[in-house]
């Protein structure tokens, strides 16, 4: 059974989606706020979310910022205007509804996006697998152990291969796993999920770009 995530602080819109969406088969979760919505996606990794843009707290195009692809995300909003449809859809929803809106119309489009996605809990590039359930990790067959910040740094890398990130993007692109992270000891990470990574595969993955930053390359060998 799919999951979908319904944020939205109107009790009477989300309880009406959250029957139709019940009545056609789908399991529901529901977050009233931007903060409470991150919690119950990080909780229950829904295969859709449903997103109204005026919540209270985060609003709605600083969640979509924070979700940063892991599920597609269909806005559902009462705003209409034509440029904050086109930047929410750059910004990475999947698609754009008006309220009010027709419930056929609404299941026909979660059941576009839901169709044929392979939901998959493991990531591998360059000779690491990493399992997004269990947070093993393998490099050249051998098994890595990491710490949870080493974790999330190196499922960044991985779903950005050669993106460079400074360290404070970096750190940005895991607060929702490591809320508590600090720039200060980004570096000592690094070094350390390096070392790691050579020790098992013999490859150095991780390139300094000084004066920028840090990039994961799944080609680079030790020099």
């Amino acid at each position: 059974m799919k999951t979908i995530a319904i944020v939205e602080d109107d009790i009477y819109i989300a309880g009406m989606l959250a029957e139709l969406l019940g009545a056609n088969g789908y399991r529901t979760v529901r977050a009233a706020t931007g903060t409470e919505a991150l919690l119950r996606i990080e909780e229950e990794h829904p295969d859709l979310v449903i997103l109204d843009l005026m919540l209270p707290g985060l609003n709605g195009e600083e969640v979509l910022r924070r979700i940063g692809g892991r599920c597609p995300v269909i806005i559902l909003s009462a705003k209409t205007d034509v440029r904050g449809k086109v930047a929410n859809l750059n910004a990475g929803a999947v698609d754009y509804i008006t309220k009010p809106f027709d419930n056929d119309e609404l299941l026909a489009r979660i059941g576009v996006q839901l169709r044929g996605r392979v939901q998959t809990s493991r990531i591998s590039l360059g000779g690491i697998t990493m399992d997004l359930d269990t947070f093993a990790v393998e490099a050249a067959g051998h098994s890595v152990r990491l710490t949870r910040t080493e974790f999330a740094i190196l499922r960044a890398f991985l779903e950005n291969p050669k993106k460079v990130f400074s360290r404070s993007s970096l750190l940005e692109s895991i607060e929702n796993t490591v809320p508590d992270g600090e720039e200060s000891s980004v570096s000592v990470h690094i070094s350390n999920l390096r070392k790691k990574l050579e020790e098992a595969s013999g490859n150095n993955y991780i390139e300094t770009v000084w004066g920028i930053g840090f990039r994961f390359d799944p080609k680079r060998l030790v020099p």
